[in-house]
């Protein structure tokens, strides 16, 4: 602790700058170490019960391989080709099925998962699924109820009850055929029938039966339930559910499947069930293409197959009215001749309709999922050919897009672009092909009108009997070519196998819960434990702008530190004359010597004048001028006590001594000195209380009859100690500094604000107040456990302040409290 002053206060410096106090912070840390440990207990025992009620998760996995898989009957002769583009965008196509709306509805509707079977818990309704020992068969076409649990009540072996109560006259029900929600009306109050097994029940909530599984056991007495979920939202729930992703770069056609729930067997059938099914609509899908070629021959099929008819009816026909003749060679031969030409007609004719028929599809519709394969009508146009794939291939691609993306989707846009672009290759094509195909069959026409005019010598009947046989003959020969091309495509479409193959179905081999992770709870409740009251105190402290020890004193200001005063439970203010060995009356002694070295600096050998303020009321300036009076009055200096905080008197209430008569009473000449001096019982020491409370205060301070107090008193005391008021309230104690010969500003540790440092700099600095020192009241040292402070002495900062200041609303009842508690330290 420094014993100086500054000889000059120009060269005074204000002290260090606001920071943050980092030892101070530490040491409040430990202070706290039971909110530490509180927290950190409520942190465990909210981790046990997160981890008892949460439940438990699992993690099951299944492997398919994504392939494109070549038909065995394909070859290079086969004429109906398919054209499905490469593995690696086979499995981008199938990581995106797995998360349409439309596969996961077949997934959901094929389990029945919106069904859930459920018994009473620890903490909720558990799904206990297929180990129920029963299942409802619903009937799909008539509503079921939604969220609310059914209970059922095993009586028998063949009996049950179906129970449950209605808190509400309308109640929603799903219809799981079409999907459809409607409202049905039941009534209020509890319900309860009696039902066998299989029976069938109709109900408003209600429709189907219960069926005992195979070798179940029924334990009478025993409760279930059964509870229906929204379709679309159980659905929904499984889009993002299942996750996929490739099993290694080494084999990036096979495909991981995952899917985390909190019952093993429903996670076993969902993902065995997602991957048969999507096996089976990629099966579906590359089968289109022939299907459509199949339903294209058969309407073909049907018109050949009249034809075929009636040419024959034709022919028995005129065999009856005419008899056979025979023709020669050169006849037979023209015939022959024509009817290769006129099947040669036929063909490109049906090749032309294709083409004209393909032609109106492309310009007048939007889905081009249904088109023919041109092989089918003996197309050998590459081009063509390749187009017709391609438009295909994509328009598949949009359809599938449609159940997981919005229609102004720019991944719709990209793929009308493309089909686009190919429509435009393929009626280029077209026309081009049109017009090749239109030059053959004139070309053929000029042949067949050559060989007709040829039989046109024959006689008529022989002529009739030609054209007959060539009709025959052509519808035949169609048949016949329709029937091929249609075993062909039956065979293709019959072959073809799925690209999707299971490799691994999913199965549960016993594996544990991934989650909870209860270490890992635990482990955050200690962080969160020793982090949350880390959080708190660090904020307190932040906000805490009071001043904490000697370290702050130093920081903010280079005016010395005269003394430290601790703390001493005693019951009044006399520490020094009542208790003479304790620690805070030896303090007292030592700032006893403090002045003396102060004075000796000035030179001050006869009476001497000391000062003590402080910032605002409550710091303890009162309880410090009493005792450094009563240090010097038993060591032998003849001392006097004046009480000048004329606005709030506190001195007389630990002497005993009236306070009607005091320095007021002199400053008003209503009484001489003699009158005010109260002798106490402490040796050398005498009191001058405030007196009656002016109306003036400020102006009496300043007049002459305190200097001339003050001198009177020099010629018979030794040392004259002034109790000012607080200087952070009035301005009192800046009139009376010029009477001291040394000035005390008392700190109280943890309640005098640091900005008032501030402005006891600003006033040293000017000049306005000298010999300036501070005492820290409240002091205790830092120590391993505690970041504490001393002495609990004053009336108050809220009271101590209202009687400077008049005070615009009446305390609270918090005010009161807060009061009162400091009253009690």
């Amino acid at each position: 602790m420094a014993k100086f002053e500054f000889e000059n206060n120009d060269d005074f410096d204000s002290g260090g700058g606001m920071s943050f106090d980092f030892k101070g912070f530490i040491f409040k840390l430990m202070a706290y170490w039971w909110l530490f440990i509180i927290s950190i207990a409520l942190g465990f025992v909210i981790a046990y019960f997160v981890n008892d009620r949460k439940q438990n998760i699992y993690s099951l996995e299944s492997l398919i391989s994504v392939e494109n898989d070549q038909n065995p009957f394909f070859t290079a002769n086969t004429s109906i080709s398919f054209n499905w583009g490469g593995v690696s965008d086979k499995v981008g196509k199938v990581i995106t099925t797995l998360q349409t709306r439309k596969h996961n509805t077949l997934v959901v509707d094929s389990l029945q998962f919106y069904i859930n079977y459920l018994v009473e818990g620890k903490y909720r309704k558990d799904n206990v699924y297929k180990n129920a020992p029963f299942y409802a068969d619903i009937d799909k076409l008539k509503g079921q109820m939604l969220n609310i649990p059914i209970g059922i009540r095993f009586l028998n072996d063949q009996e049950f009850e179906l129970f449950l109560t209605f808190e509400s006259e309308h109640i929603s029900v799903q219809h799981y055929d079409d999907k459809s929600i409607s409202s049905a009306s039941v009534k209020l109050g509890t319900f309860k029938q009696t039902y066998t097994f299989g029976e069938s029940i109709n109900l408003p909530f209600f429709n189907g039966s219960i069926v005992k599984r195979d070798n179940a056991n029924i334990n009478p007495g025993s409760e279930y339930f059964i509870r229906f979920s929204n379709f679309d939202g159980v659905v929904n729930s499984y889009k993002t559910a299942v996750r996929s992703s490739v099993f290694s770069k080494n084999s990036p056609s096979v495909l991981r499947l995952r899917l985390n729930g909190n019952n093993k067997s429903k996670i076993v059938d969902y993902l065995n069930a997602t991957s048969s099914i999507l096996s089976r609509t990629e099966l579906e899908r590359k089968n289109l293409y022939a299907t459509n070629t199949i339903k294209f021959i058969d309407s073909s099929l049907q018109a050949v197959n009249l034809n075929l008819k009636d040419f024959s009816s034709e022919m028995n026909s005129f065999r009856k009215k005419n008899k056979v003749f025979d023709l020669d060679e050169e006849m037979i031969q023209t015939s022959s001749k024509l009817q290769s030409y006129e099947l040669e007609k036929e063909g490109e004719n049906r090749k032309l309709n294709y083409i004209n028929s393909l032609e109106e599809y492309i310009n007048t519709k939007n889905n081009y999922v249904d088109i023919a394969a041109p092989t089918t009508v003996g197309i050998s146009e590459m081009n063509i050919i390749n187009s017709v794939g391609k438009i295909t291939t994509l328009s598949i691609e949009r359809q599938n897009l449609e159940s997981i993306a919005h229609e102004d989707s720019e991944l719709f846009g990209a793929l009308d672009r493309k089909i686009e672009s190919e429509k435009k290759v393929l009626l280029e094509t077209i026309k081009a092909t049109k017009r090749t195909i239109n030059i053959q069959i004139n070309t053929i026409n000029r042949q067949i009108a050559t060989l007709e005019s040829k039989l046109g010598k024959l006689p008529e009947s022989q002529q009739k009997y030609l054209k007959i046989q060539r009709k025959l003959n052509l519808s035949q020969e169609a048949y016949n070519v329709y029937m091929a091309k249609r075993s062909e495509a039956a065979i293709v479409k019959a072959a073809n196998v799925s690209d999707i193959n299971i490799i691994d179905a999913a199965k549960d081999i016993g594996e544990g819960p991934i989650g909870p992770n209860k270490n890992l709870n635990y482990m955050m409740a200690l962080m969160l434990g020793t982090f949350i009251p880390v959080v708190l105190i660090f904020v307190v402290f932040l906000l805490d702008n009071t001043i904490k020890g000697v370290e702050d004193v130093e920081r903010l200001s280079k005016i010395p530190v005269l003394g430290l005063i601790g703390k001493d439970a005693h019951e009044n203010s006399l520490v020094v004359f009542d208790k003479p060995k304790s620690a805070v009356a030896e303090a007292f002694r030592s700032i006893r010597s403090s002045l003396e070295f102060i004075y000796r600096r000035q030179g001050k050998t006869n009476s001497r004048v000391v000062l003590l303020t402080s910032s605002v009321s409550g710091e303890g300036k009162t309880f410090c001028c009493i005792n450094i009076a009563t240090a010097y009055a038993v060591s032998g200096k003849k001392t006097i006590l004046l009480g000048l905080d004329l606005r709030k008197p506190k001195i007389v209430e630990d002497f005993g001594i009236s306070n009607k008569k005091g320095i007021v009473n002199y400053l008003i000449d209503e009484l001489e000195i003699e009158d005010v001096i109260h002798k106490t019982h402490i040796p050398n020491l005498d009191v001058i209380p405030s007196g009656p409370v002016p109306p003036n205060p400020s102006e009496l301070l300043i007049g002459e009859n305190l200097e001339r107090l003050i001198e009177k008193l020099k010629i018979t005391y030794d040392m004259i100690v002034l109790d000012t008021p607080p200087l952070g309230l009035v301005t009192d104690a800046l009139d009376l500094v010029k009477y001291a010969d040394a000035s005390l500003f008392v700190l109280r540790l943890n309640y005098t604000r640091k900005g008032m440092l501030e402005l006891i700099n600003a006033k040293y600095k000017s000049g306005e107040i000298k010999n300036l020192s501070y005492i820290l009241n409240f002091y205790k040292h830092k120590s391993a456990h505690k970041y504490g402070y001393g002495y609990g002495y004053g009336y108050g900062y809220g009271v101590y302040g209202n009687a400077y200041h008049e005070k615009s609303e009446k305390n609270t009842l918090l005010d009161r409290i807060k009061h009162f508690f400091k009253l009690k330290k």
